[in-house]
């Protein structure tokens, strides 16, 4: 499945589409504005919140929650003793580890459960400009969770490219 993503919205309070090839609106990415924290909500097509995007308040180091029906799912934080700055990992809450890594403000990073490709996120596909692409490899991957991680990580890489 490939997603296209306008990458120009992406803000606080901006909402945007994620639109799939043929140019459907699939999800929603709607930012609250106004927050504390970084929060986002990913809405189906017919409106229903399939996931919440929180940063974390109190953290030694930024990190994103994902939660899906008030429950977390996972937590998305920058990978520790990594001589690569941008690897992040999403740990899920039965303890399975995704690892994230590539060039994350170029938007050319991938995601994988051990060491195999569960979604590529890329502008190589794309002649549209401020627009990438989000392809979910496996047919049976939790796309809502594969859309809310590759946020997540741009949201964290792009506060540490400020600081």
């Amino acid at each position: 499945m490939r997603l296209l993503v306008r990458e120009r919205l992406f803000g606080i309070g901006d909402d945007y589409w994620i639109e799939d090839a043929d140019g459907r609106k699939v999800f929603l990415v709607d930012g609250k504005a106004m927050r504390v924290r970084d929060t986002f909500e990913l809405k189906d097509a017919q409106g229903r919140t399939v996931a919440e995007i929180k940063q974390k308040l109190i953290s030694l180091r930024d990190t994103m929650l994902i939660e899906r029906d008030g429950e977390q799912l996972a937590k998305v934080k920058r990978k520790r003793l990594s001589l690569l700055r941008n690897h992040y990992r999403v740990t899920l809450v039965d303890g399975t580890e995704l690892d994230v890594s590539g060039k994350i403000l170029d938007r050319e990073f991938a995601v994988e459960y051990d060491g195999e490709l569960l979604a590529q996120i890329s502008r190589r596909w794309l002649t549209i400009r401020d627009t990438y692409g989000i392809d979910i490899v496996r047919e049976d991957a939790d796309t809502a969770l594969l859309i809310a991680v590759a946020v997540c990580v741009i949201v964290l890489a792009e506060k540490e490219h400020e600081d």
